[in-house]
Parts: structure tokens; C-alpha cells; sequence
């Protein structure tokens, strides 16, 4: 039975996005995930775009049972060396045999055609669990299934500064903005989970200080316990 089961490389934000993926494609029983892989921007050691600190991406990953590879990017760093470092990264699994990468995206098209083509360039396929579903439903199956999430980065340009460090819940389903898309997925938010089905334990952690930076976006600084 387990001849059946495809090896592949699963690419972690660390929020509620990844989280929802990685549970469907458990479920489906179809993968392996060999390794979880993340972005971190090596100045400030957290995770990129999100915000997070390393140590609690590695308390995730532990508590998922996973290995953990880290995509280390300097700050101001162009897409072209972005795109490099990850180049080297996946190069090393498709020599291993790994032909295929599980992302969380939902809707946005130009990502998807961005990422099935730098991955045909390795001679990869892209893995797409919860493309074109109902955001306001993963965010609903998302608190059903009893996954905790954070918010940790709110473009405060699309929705209110207030909403960095609120909860993923059924009050934050109601208050949210109906001009904006509930699941983050233009970027108008990024989240971390530190609870849920897929996870062995909490990740356990302090709210700590709330800052804005770029005059846009307000971060919300996890503090690990």
C-alpha cells in the first residue's frame, strides 16, 4: 500500500492557509511530506512576510512530526536571488526523486501560472489542495476543526491595524470586512497556528509588542514561552 504513497515537498507559511492544505492532503492519504519548506529572512530570523520567529516555526514543524528546511533570504534581496535559493533547495529533493510541491493557494491565478512554471524549469509538478474553494468556508472549516490561528501581519492599507493579534474565530468571521477577502489571500493579512488537529501539541507563546512598519503594515510580535 504504501508503493502508492508520493513523497512530496510541502511549502510552509506557517498559517492558517498551510494548515488547512496540509491537513486535506493528509487526509487524502496520497503523500508523504518529506519536509516542510519556509522562507526566513536571515536578517531578522522570522518567518518572511509573516513576521514570526524561527524558534516557533521550528515548534511547529516539530510538533507536526516534519523536517524542517529553511530558505534563508537576505533582506532586500531580489526576486532573482529568491528565486536561486529556492532553486538550490528543490534541486537537491528532485535529485532524491521528489517530483512534486504542495502549496496553499486558493485563487490567485498569476501565482499559480508563477509557480507551475518555475517548477516545470526542475522538472517539478505544483500540488494545489485548496484551489478554488470558498474562502469564507476554509475560514469556517478552519475554527470547526478546532485549528487555532493567530493573526501576525495586517496590511492596515485593506483592513483595520486592530485586526493584528486577533484570533481566528466566530466573532472574527462576523467582524470582518465584506470588501476584503476573508481567508488573507490578496495579502490583506498572514497568520500562524499554534493549535489544531494535525499538531502533536501547542505551540505555546506570548503577545507581545504591536508595530507598524512602511507606514502600512502591523505586525504583531509572538513572544515564545
Amino acid at each position: 500500500m504504501n508503493e502508492s504513497i508520493e513523497n512530496v515537498i510541502f511549502s510552509w507559511s506557517g498559517g492558517k492557509d498551510s494548515s488547512m492544505a496540509l491537513y486535506e492532503i493528509l487526509n487524502q492519504k496520497k503523500y508523504q511530506v518529506s519536509a516542510l519548506l519556509t522562507t526566513v529572512s536571515s536578517q531578522f530570523d522570522r518567518i518572511s512576510m509573516h513576521g514570526v520567529r524561527t524558534v516557533l516555526l521550528e515548534r511547529q514543524a516539530e510538533s507536526l512530526g516534519l523536517p524542517l528546511e529553511k530558505v534563508l533570504v537576505p533582506s532586500g534581496s531580489s526576486n532573482e536571488e529568491y528565486e536561486a535559493g529556492m532553486r538550490a533547495v528543490l534541486d537537491k529533493y528532485r535529485a532524491n526523486g521528489i517530483s512534486k510541491v504542495v502549496f496553499g493557494d486558493i485563487f490567485l491565478e498569476d501565482l499559480k501560472k508563477y509557480r507551475e512554471e518555475k517548477l516545470s524549469l526542475l522538472d517539478m509538478e505544483a500540488v494545489f489542495p485548496l484551489w478554488k474553494k470558498d474562502t469564507t468556508e476554509i475560514v469556517s472549516c478552519c475554527v470547526n476543526l478546532g485549528f487555532r490561528t493567530i493573526l501576525t501581519c495586517v496590511d492596515t492599507s485593506v483592513i483595520d491595524g486592530d485586526f493584528a493579534g486577533r484570533i481566528i474565530d466566530e466573532q472574527f468571521i462576523s467582524e470582518f470586512p465584506n470588501d476584503a477577502d476573508i481567508c488573507g489571500e490578496n495579502g490583506e493579512y498572514h497568520s500562524f497556528v499554534y493549535s489544531g488537529p494535525i499538531f502533536k501539541k501547542d505551540i505555546s507563546f506570548s503577545v507581545g509588542e504591536k508595530v507598524l512598519r512602511d507606514n502600512r503594515f502591523r505586525f504583531c510580535d509572538l513572544i515564545p514561552d
